[in-house]
């Protein structure tokens, strides 16, 4: 009911609402691309497709609904089923869901949201853009995830958001920012966009802020052909959400001569105008086939990490990520590795270089924020920021790196494991 489609029912003459159907060839280039290969073989099966593909198409038909359709439905069903949620939302990806949650906050310029130092910029993106100041909360040491206390500290009066980030799937503790956050009147969205499947003390990830947003990017645990996110929020806004995702269109409600009214929509403080974030079709039918076997795919991510920790528990100097228990379960999606420098000489620098000469790639998700040059394009203090984040000052550079943790065989998670063994060793003998 968000999307605006002609309807114009049976007629002589119809008004379609896809104005460029894809027809055989079409598919069969997608097939290509998603099934790539080059052998004699490969080439073989490819023209028994195309030859099916053409057939299928002079006895089926086109879709008559390419974005907004009964696949987003029945994908949104399923989340809200999947995580006891109420409402949600598919869209362009989880920075549209920030978005709209922003909005709705009614965010601006003077207005203060608190972010943790270490996340991906998108987290920010839609607060700088309007002007709104961020506010960089510390890391907590053993998670890397916001440090409740050092937002407790960084509370005034113009914060209007706290937005924890559930880094590489790990939860948030949780229980102490909602408790600032009531305690202070303020909004939280989650940032979910590493964390979905996970739980914190029973409680989805996700669902327990006033808004969370996952994203379904390539590199998620799932994705819906590249792109995409969920937004879902525990307020009542679950038509007002729709609604928001495509320009506040309200199609049960028509001005004269015209097919429906353009409403704002009520925000937290006043009324908002809405953005444009449809998803497709397409999107919904790729992340709802990936969903059917997300359990596995949690499995084995969580398998895994726990086979990589357990031979690394072991390792002198080497500290590895908490793998849950008591209700909370991360989703694997990184695999967080630190070192100790005091016994690993040189840090995890040495380590990463002694691990790329032996094929093992790695990743320090993400940098500080402060450290980026929009920052001090916009008038951030970035040397005030790094001296307010201590902890992130120290394990960034030193201490952390993310490792792959899906998508391995066996062998492949052994030879992992027994490099970063070796390199330490050597490292930690001067080597």
């Amino acid at each position: 009911m968000s999307d605006f489609r002609y309807n114009t029912g049976d007629a002589k003459v119809p008004w379609a609402a896809v104005g460029e159907s894809y027809g055989a060839d079409d598919i069969i280039d997608v097939v290509r691309f998603l099934m790539q290969g080059e052998a004699p073989e490969y080439m073989s099966a490819l023209h028994d497709v195309e030859k099916a593909v053409r057939a299928l198409s002079r006895l089926g038909h086109p879709p008559g609904k390419l974005s907004l359709g009964a696949n987003v439905s029945r994908l949104e069903e399923l989340i809200d089923s999947s995580i006891g949620s109420r409402g949600s939302v598919f869209v362009t990806n989880a920075t549209a869901g920030f978005e709209i949650a922003f909005r709705y906050a009614n965010l601006s310029a003077g207005d203060e949201v608190i972010i943790p130092s270490i996340t991906f910029i998108a987290t920010m993106s839609y607060p700088l853009a309007v002007g709104a100041k961020v506010v960089l909360a510390d890391v907590d040491a053993r998670t890397l995830n916001m440090d409740p206390d050092d937002v407790a500290r960084k509370i005034t009066r113009k914060t209007k958001m706290i937005v924890p980030v559930h880094i590489g799937g790990y939860p948030v503790d949780m229980d102490p920012i909602m408790d600032l956050a009531k305690k202070h009147s303020l909004l939280v969205l989650e940032d979910a966009a590493h964390a979905f499947g996970g739980k914190y003390k029973g409680r989805a990830l996700g669902t327990i802020g006033h808004f969370g947003a996952f994203s379904f990017h390539e590199v998620k645990n799932i994705t819906s052909f590249g792109e995409g996110g969920v937004l879902v929020s525990s307020l009542p806004l679950a038509e007002e959400l729709k609604r928001a995702r495509f320009l506040g269109l309200n199609m049960q409600k028509k001005i004269p001569n015209w097919f429906y009214d353009v409403e704002a929509l009520p925000g937290k403080d006043g009324p908002f105008v809405a953005s444009n974030s449809s998803s497709t079709e397409i999107q919904a039918l790729g992340l709802l086939r990936q969903l059917a076997r997300y359990d596995a795919i949690l499995a084995q991510r969580r398998e895994n990490a726990r086979l990589l920790s357990a031979r690394l528990s072991q390792c002198h100097g080497v500290l590895t990520p908490p793998l849950g228990g008591d209700g909370t379960e991360p989703t694997a999606h990184l695999y967080c590795l630190q070192v100790d420098p005091k016994i690993v000489r040189g840090g995890m620098v040495a380590l990463r270089e002694k691990l790329d000469r032996r094929g093992v790639t790695s990743i320090p998700h993400f940098a500080p924020l402060y450290k980026f040059e929009i920052m001090r394009q916009l008038g951030y203090d970035t040397a005030k920021l790094a001296a307010s984040c201590p902890v992130t000052e120290e394990l960034f550079p030193h201490r952390f790196t993310h490792l792959p943790i899906y998508g391995l065989s066996p062998q492949q998670l052994d030879y992992m494991a027994d490099s970063i063994i070796e390199s330490v060793g050597e490292l930690s003998r001067g080597a």
